[in-house]
């Protein structure tokens, strides 16, 4: 039995659960960290949705049917905990796209965790501008290095839009970065 195995067998034994779920935090914490900061740009912001992803994942385990990988299932719910987050947030403040991708970025880059340089800046700025689609296709395969099995499961599409969404980003990436 794998690893990821054995951890859901002992999240669902509610003598171990707790104790299992520790050791889930130890393994996914910071991986599922990245994967929400790269969406919602914030470490705050971050912090707030890994917390209400670990809760939903705390409840709902019982439910975890293994037809994905634990770490695929624990994705999904972050990348929609990460959209419900940007929704909620983004009804309270503004009107329209562009004010919304303008004021992500400037919290970024006035972010004390953000160290980027030009390149960086400028890569935000391009990726930035990309429907929100591209952006989270081309984050999870280049940032997250998953593969184009895991996104189309995490993300319900299939990989053949997957592909040709990425390398579509990256051509768009490739001709703007040194501009």
């Amino acid at each position: 039995m794998d690893k990821d195995a054995t951890l859901i067998k002992k999240l669902k034994n509610v003598t171990l659960k707790d104790t299992a779920f520790s050791e889930l935090l130890d393994t996914y914490q910071e991986r599922l960290y990245w994967h929400i900061r790269k969406i919602v740009s914030t470490h705050e912001n971050a912090d707030d949705v890994l917390q209400n992803t670990f809760i939903r994942i705390y409840k709902n385990i019982q439910q975890f049917k293994s037809k994905s990988s634990l770490h695929t299932w624990m994705y999904r719910i972050a990348y929609n905990e990460s959209l419900r987050f940007l929704e909620n947030n983004n009804k309270k403040r503004y009107d329209d796209i562009d004010t919304i991708s303008e004021s992500h970025l400037e919290v970024l880059f006035e972010d004390e965790y953000f160290d980027g340089d030009e390149i960086q800046k400028k890569l935000t700025n391009i990726i930035a501008r990309f429907t929100e689609k591209q952006q989270r296709v081309f984050q999870m395969k280049y940032f997250d290095d998953l593969s184009f099995r895991k996104i189309s499961e995490i993300l319900e599409v299939s990989e053949s839009t997957l592909k040709s969404t990425y390398y579509t980003t990256v051509k768009i990436i490739e001709e703007k970065i040194f501009l």
